[in-house]
């Protein structure tokens, strides 16, 4: 029965293998779910999503395979699923009070309560509202949503207001990110790891497991050899764009820097705006007053830094092609003389665009510094846009 689901994942891009599915259909008859649509949707994630950029292409394929479900009538619910006794109870034992589960036996009990909700369908015709005895909404009856009861089934409601629901049949929705929308600092970092290259240096304080062994066994007692612990290496150089065009872009390109400096333990950052000119700065209060010289930077970092751009390069073209065109001062050299400057000095440059990519064909100057940098190096700020970045800046 669970076919249509795997070629729904198939179809959507998740790459799951049919061993993984067959792993899911063991748990499943091993009963590691039952009755339980959080415990189903979270095995299914479980076993048969590797990459968590899949995460949100799974929810999608999930709820096209199994969104039959919520057109199913309460009736043809209740005749196709015989409850059990003992899970109503288990819930019942899970959810109520000791006061509460009284007034339910009181009235009769569970037994009762879903007699009298199958009657109540066989009985009534059409939506109800309000009242203390249809299934219907905004009333006191037992069965339906946003109304009040003690010992009530929900029905239809998007989530709980009292908290006092018996049993709950509620339209479940599951969304993750996908890997082509903005992200949190997190997904950034998941992103950046990829860029690494591992050193050992400093104090020699991380137990060596195998040269500990090789020691003893040479030497026939006890040996313990320690060494560096392995830290990331590499060495970035972060370009950060701001102000004008940028302001939308200020909480995503503030997640992108909290997680660069987390990530990386060699970064060095300035502030640009537009394009790249003849001075950088760290403050951007006191950006005029004080401006480090580009050609400083360059003196003082190596061709073995990695380079990264983060700006929309949404300008006048004026900005990049000619002397004088910045537009908040007069450059004596056009951007682009500055921009090709630092890729010769540091080779491996990427530009990472805040703005969807669908939009780059439509400006001017985004296709000029594509032109410049080459089209792969720019990229968009989006998990996969960031992966694919960091993968080119890797080689």
């Amino acid at each position: 029965m669970f076919l249509p689901f795997f070629d729904h994942l198939r179809s959507a891009g998740v790459p799951v293998s049919l061993r993984e599915f067959l792993s899911f259909l063991e748990g499943m008859r091993a009963g590691l779910v039952t009755y339980d649509v959080d415990g189903f949707y979270y095995l299914a994630r479980t076993v048969m999503v590797k990459d968590e950029r899949h995460l949100d292409r799974f929810d999608r394929a999930f709820a096209e395979a199994f969104k039959g479900v919520e057109n199913i009538s309460l009736e043809e619910v209740l005749e196709a699923i015989d409850l059990p006794q003992d899970w109503l109870q288990k819930m019942a034992e899970k959810h109520l009070t000791d006061a509460e589960k009284a007034e339910i036996e009181a009235l009769g009990g569970f037994d009762k309560l879903m007699e009298t909700l199958k009657k109540r369908l066989e009985e009534q015709k059409g939506r109800h509202q309000g009242g203390s005895k249809w299934i219907g909404t905004a009333g006191t009856s037992p069965f339906g949503a946003y109304g009040y009861n003690p010992e009530g089934v929900r029905i239809g409601q998007s989530e709980s207001r009292h908290q006092r629901a018996v049993k709950v049949w509620d339209k479940r929705e599951f969304r993750n990110l996908d890997d082509t929308i903005e992200l949190g600092t997190r997904n950034i970092k998941v992103a950046l790891k990829r860029l690494r290259q591992w050193a050992r240096d400093g104090a020699a304080e991380e137990l060596d497991l195998n040269g500990t062994i090789r020691a003893t066994a040479e030497h026939g007692y006890l040996d313990v050899q320690t060494r560096p612990e392995r830290r990331n290496a590499v060495k970035v150089l972060l370009f950060l764009d701001v102000g004008g065009s940028m302001d939308p872009y200020i909480r995503v390109v503030e997640e992108l820097f909290s997680a660069a400096r987390a990530e990386f333990k060699h970064l060095r950052y300035y502030y640009f705006h537009n394009c790249l000119y003849e001075g950088v700065w760290t403050d951007n209060k006191r950006r005029w007053r004080e401006q480090t010289p580009t050609h400083e930077v360059m003196r003082t970092y190596g061709s073995d830094y990695k380079c990264i751009f983060v700006g929309d390069a949404s300008m006048s073209p004026y900005e990049i092609a000619y002397p004088g065109g910045a537009n908040e001062h007069h450059n004596a050299e056009a951007g682009e003389v500055w921009l090709r400057r630092a890729l010769e000095q540091w080779p491996d440059m990427l530009w990472i665009n805040p703005l969807e990519e669908r939009y780059w064909r439509y400006t001017q100057s985004i296709q000029m510094i594509q032109t410049i940098f080459g089209p792969e190096r720019m990229v968009p700020m989006t998990l996969d846009g960031i992966s694919r970045g960091m993968k080119l800046l890797s080689k």
